[in-house]
């Protein structure tokens, strides 16, 4: 009994997914289509045999009325000839034709009414089938956007967040040192000059230095000032640390005394 329950419960889960993937919305909506379509193309044949029968009535019905007219025609000239006798007949030829007239007349209009009745059913099938159409497209990416979202969902859903966004800090850091021991590297190796080219560099550079200064306070008054190649030996000298002599004062005028003889 347990191996038959069991395929008994197997024989329904395959067709509750069959059932399922059938009624697949757009699967669904495209048959609704085709039937329409169907639909439309018989009620359109209908249609036009219902307009043939009804044109094909409709010339019945006016020989019947020629031919009635016809006779009365002929009835009227026997009575103008004075032949009574073949007036009547013609009159009678007349009633005949006046039957198939009512009968013509009448199945006429009933292929009529029908092909009226059908022509309304036939619009009414062309604007439902329009319609559908027209909602098919929104039908169809409605359906696609509700399984994206819940593929989209069932996706997150199964994913572990905070073990991704740990795995990404991880080797968020191992870039970092990575980048720290680049930069050590490029550190050690491109600033490394021998002592010798560090000290006449530096040498240099107050040099440089002494002279813009003694340049400034020339400018501003607070020097005397010297020939430009005396203030370029004094920088030189001081950057290297020989005492240069202070320049003599340049020697004041003689005050005019007075004429002792006066």
């Amino acid at each position: 009994m347990g191996i038959f329950s069991r395929l008994s419960d197997i024989l329904k889960a395959n067709i509750n997914d069959m059932l399922d993937k059938a009624e697949d919305p757009e699967k669904l909506v495209k048959q609704i289509i085709i039937d329409m379509q169907k639909e439309l193309t018989k009620a359109t044949q209908a249609l036009g045999k219902a307009v043939a029968s009804e044109r094909m009535v409709e010339k019945q019905y006016r020989n019947a009325c020629a031919i009635s007219a016809s006779w009365e025609s002929r009835a009227k000239a026997a009575l103008k000839a004075g032949d009574a006798e073949l007036a009547k007949k013609a009159l009678a030829s007349k009633v005949k034709a006046d039957e198939d007239v009512a009968n013509y007349r009448e199945m006429y209009e009933t292929i009529s009414n029908q092909t009226e009745a059908i022509r309304a059913q036939v619009e009414v099938l062309k604007s439902k089938l329009q319609e559908a159409q027209s909602r098919q497209a929104m039908l169809i990416a409605r359906s696609q956007m509700a399984d994206t979202t819940k593929a989209l969902a069932q996706t997150l859903g199964g994913i572990d967040t905070k073990s991704g966004f740990d795995k990404l800090s991880r080797m968020e850091e191992k870039i970092e040192r990575k980048e720290a021991e680049a930069a050590a590297f490029s550190e050690i190796l491109g600033n490394g000059k021998p002592e010798e080219v560090a000290t006449f560099e530096e040498l240099e550079r107050n040099a440089k230095v002494d002279t813009e200064l003694e340049r400034l306070m020339a400018e501003m008054g607070m020097l005397p000032a010297a020939a430009p190649a005396d203030a370029e030996l004094t920088a030189l000298a001081a950057a290297a640390g020989v005492d240069v002599p202070a320049a003599a004062p340049a020697e004041l005028p003689a005050a005019d005394t007075p004429d002792q003889g006066a």
